[in-house]
């Protein structure tokens, strides 16, 4: 069982910078793979990034792609997105979510959720 909580949304001007964290409980934390993912109203959840259960591998979606960074410290069970260059289409909830498998692109992948964090661009 793995429990995520997401910090670090809130409201930034266009252009500016947010990181978000997931923390993850319970000692297993490095034996997944971990997602980024974000839903605005009205629309489809949609993938951000994903890393490797040991960080040597990321991947990312095309619209954030060169603007985000995704992060992780498994010494302290935490998974980073550094989010630069914000646009207003940005804005959505933000959630991490945690993995046993390869198909990291796409929700029902995913074992595990946190609650979303509120990430809000201005113009």
């Amino acid at each position: 069982q793995v429990q995520l909580v997401e910090s670090g949304g809130g409201l930034v001007q266009a252009g500016g910078s947010l990181r978000l964290s997931c923390a993850a409980s319970g000692r297993t934390f490095s034996s997944y793979a971990m997602g980024w993912f974000r839903q605005a109203p009205g629309k489809e959840r949609e993938f951000v990034a994903a890393i490797s259960w040991s960080g040597g591998s990321t991947y990312y979606g095309d619209s954030v792609k060169g603007r985000f960074t995704i992060s992780r410290d498994n010494a302290k069970n935490t998974v980073y997105l550094q989010m630069n260059s914000l646009k207003p289409e940005d804005t959505a909830v933000y959630y991490c979510a945690a993995t046993t498998g390869v198909a990291w692109r796409f929700p029902r992948e995913y074992d595990y959720w946190g609650q979303g964090t509120q990430v809000t661009v201005s113009s």
